[in-house]
């Protein structure tokens, strides 16, 4: 299909709202393609954590999103599972954020989305500018802080097992997070 032909994520979103998508399930679109995951309880428990951790750090009006769709790019219509606006970001006239309203993304994989996470989503975050990218990984027990974007890639890779603290201190999201209590799936 020609550039030009090809559906765009409105109308995509627009098609899919109208689709019986089962409860518990999350889509998204990475680079065109369609994904639906369900949310597992392991998957919601960090999340809840990463999130609580937020809020205790910046107060309960910390602008963390869940799930909530952002377009990154092309063919990019995803809906992270945790994400940090910056203090002064605002909507859009048509009522979304940008990609450069973004301090900080989590994504907690899933067996059938960790090649999206680890590929093509991170390598979007990095071309936004997104200053922090954590993968938590509960298959393996780490997670994966990805920071310093430049030229379309993260320069700067921390590889934490769960137990240990990814410490931000000394960055804008100035903040320690536990991942003692992370649980494994």
């Amino acid at each position: 299909m020609a550039d030009s032909d090809e559906l765009s994520l409105d109308k995509l979103f627009e098609w899919l709202e109208r689709m019986p998508v089962p409860e518990g399930y999350k889509v998204q679109i990475v680079e065109g393609a369609i994904q639906m995951s369900p949310q597992r309880d392991v998957h919601w428990e960090i999340i809840r954590r990463i999130v609580r951790a937020l809020e205790d750090r910046f107060g309960m009006d910390v602008r963390a999103l869940s799930d909530v769709r952002i377009d990154f790019g092309k063919g990019n219509g995803f809906a992270p599972d945790v994400v940090k606006l910056f203090d002064d970001a605002r909507r859009t006239s048509r009522g979304r954020w940008l990609p450069e309203h973004v301090e900080f993304v989590g994504e907690v994989i899933s067996k059938g989305t960790a090649a999206a996470d680890y590929g093509p989503k991170k390598a979007a975050y990095a071309a936004a500018g997104v200053p922090f990218f954590l993968i938590v990984d509960p298959y393996v027990g780490r997670c994966f802080l990805h920071s310093e974007p430049k030229d379309g890639s993260y320069h700067r890779k921390l590889s934490v097992d769960f137990g240990l603290d990814i410490d931000l201190t000394g960055t804008s999201m100035d903040l320690v997070l536990k991942t003692d209590t992370f649980p494994r799936d």
